[in-house]
């Protein structure tokens, strides 16, 4: 009758936890069934959840695929528990700003990845024109910065750009999912330390540019989404907003979530990111707000680079967090340590991010959907090795630590993608991914 049966006494359904067994076939989940199911696969204790949903992961390819590639990041995916990934369009060469480069990006991805991938499209200044194509091909929403990006191939937005380009997008009913930092409120560092650089990106640069961007959410009726949410700042106006029914919502990051300001050690640059990793009090206020679904999902923001632009000056050095294949476990070490559940992560790295892109099929066990699952011991340890991950370039903040939860096994669509063989999850087999395009 089935293909796969799977129990386990703590299987993640969108109701909760509970003693159950998944039943595959064709790919599908057929049915949640009592645990007392005959299964093929008994995980005892391993919890079993759906797999994670990631839709901030720059991948980079073509163009700078020594930075990561499909093939790499996707198998770091697996290796994680994530099963469906959506690739940013910046730091890739081209970037994905109009047909012609989602399509390049297309080329580059067939046959290589090791889990579902998905594509945003970006808005920069002078491809209005584009948005509209760029939706009916399938990507998922549209990326925009209101402050430099890092790279001069993808501008920032003015505030009357961002405004048109709302309008626009409102007008197909496409998302918008803004880096929203005021660069009025930034600065050159003053010098190489961490301090100096966390000075030059304060908090109320990002509660100003959610204020801008909240207002002409409202103006125009678009959908909106903030990324990387690192300032507590922000949360009130965000609440704020959605409380008065602007469609408005919020992620944060694993980093930002588990690391604080003041552990960063002077010249280990694998810590930057943009916005900035803040103090632990702010970190603390990050969680209630993701406690209260003011923010709603997280997301690991992956974005790697070669290991010689993480040169040991903060000022200098290329801002970005290498973590794919590792933001479930260091969710859950210091979620577990406040009291959350394993539910919750499922909701904020599964179901929400789903949710949130529009994914059918993805984000929960539940009868219909993909038979996307990981196996995932809460008890278990990851010791993170650098120079063992999957990602192209071995540099992570998280080099060295050993991290709570250990992800055992991880199905894509009722296939083994990633299995441990006495240790880490590694990836197995050939490519199985697909390429996902929005159902707009």
């Amino acid at each position: 009758m089935y293909d796969l049966v799977i129990r386990s006494r703590r299987t993640v359904t969108p109701e909760g936890e509970r003693a159950a067994a998944v039943a595959v076939r064709d790919g599908k989940i057929a049915a949640v069934l009592g645990h007392d199911t005959p299964a093929d696969v008994d995980l005892g204790e391993v919890a079993l959840l759906p797999g994670l949903v990631d839709t901030h992961v720059h991948v980079n390819e073509p163009g700078r695929t020594h930075w990561e590639g499909f093939a790499s990041a996707t198998r770091a995916a697996a290796a994680g528990g994530v099963t469906t990934i959506v690739d940013m369009p910046l730091n890739s060469l081209p970037p994905t700003v109009d047909v012609a480069a989602l399509e390049a990006k297309v080329r580059a991805a067939e046959g290589q990845c090791h889990v579902d991938v998905g594509f945003w499209g970006g808005a920069i200044p002078g491809n209005l024109k584009d948005l509209r194509p760029l939706h009916d091909r399938g990507v998922y929403g549209f990326k925009c910065f209101l402050s430099p990006s890092g790279v001069e191939e993808f501008p920032q937005l003015s505030h009357d750009e961002v405004r048109q380009a709302l309008t626009e997008i409102a007008g197909f009913g496409g998302l918008m999912v803004v880096h929203a930092e005021d660069p009025d409120l930034l600065a050159e560092p003053a010098g190489p330390s961490y301090a100096a650089f966390l000075d030059s990106r304060p908090g109320a640069s990002e509660r100003s540019a959610v204020e801008r961007v909240v207002a002409l959410a409202r103006q125009t009726g678009a959908r909106v989404h903030i990324l990387h949410v690192s300032s507590a700042d922000c949360l009130d106006v965000l609440e704020a907003a959605q409380a008065d029914g602007v469609r408005i919502t919020a992620e944060t990051c694993p980093h930002y979530l588990t690391l604080a300001a003041e552990q960063v050690p002077e010249g280990r640059t694998a810590y930057k990111c943009c916005p900035p990793i803040r103090s632990a009090a702010n970190r603390d206020l990050l969680w209630d707000g993701l406690a209260r679904g003011v923010l709603s999902c997280v997301v690991s923001d992956h974005s790697p680079s070669t290991a010689d632009l993480k040169v040991p000056d903060f000022a200098a050095a290329w801002g970005g967090i290498a973590s794919l294949q590792l933001g479930l476990p260091a969710v859950w070490t210091e979620a577990s340590r406040r009291g959350h559940a394993l539910s919750d992560v499922a909701r904020w790295m599964s179901a929400n991010p789903a949710a949130l892109a529009g994914i059918p099929g993805k984000g929960g066990i539940a009868a219909g959907n993909d038979a996307d699952l990981v196996a995932f011991d809460p008890d278990g340890r990851t010791p993170v090795d650098a120079r063992r991950l999957e990602h192209k370039n071995p540099v992570t903040p998280y080099d060295g630590l050993t991290l709570t939860g250990a992800v055992r096994t991880t199905w894509l669509r009722g296939r083994v993608v990633a299995a441990a063989t006495g240790g880490a999850a590694v990836p197995s087999g050939a490519p199985y991914g697909n390429l996902m395009f929005g159902e707009h």
